[in-house]
């Protein structure tokens, strides 16, 4: 729980479309980024249900910068070089 909210304060909670809308990155791509522990992974309300609290994403919005994708990884998975424009 946030340090600056007592336990009495409802907070409002986003689902995964609202989090998508917010932060311009795919579904894959934040599934992974939670995987990897640096997006906060959210809370099951229901067995098919997650939503995240509104301040677990103003703080991650706040520390973004302390995630650095690995620079090795290229193009994507899979995905070599691209080919040159001329017939070959």
């Amino acid at each position: 729980m946030p340090e600056d909210l007592t336990p009495d304060t409802p907070q409002q909670m986003l689902t995964e479309q609202q989090i998508l809308a917010l932060i311009p990155i795919g579904r894959a791509t934040l599934f992974r980024m939670m995987k990897e522990g640096v997006f906060p992974r959210g809370t099951f309300v229901s067995p098919n249900r997650r939503l995240w609290l509104a301040s677990e994403i103003a703080r991650w919005q706040r520390e973004v910068d302390a995630y650095v994708p690995d620079r090795r990884r290229g193009r994507g998975k899979g995905r070599g070089r691209r080919a040159s424009g001329s017939p070959g």
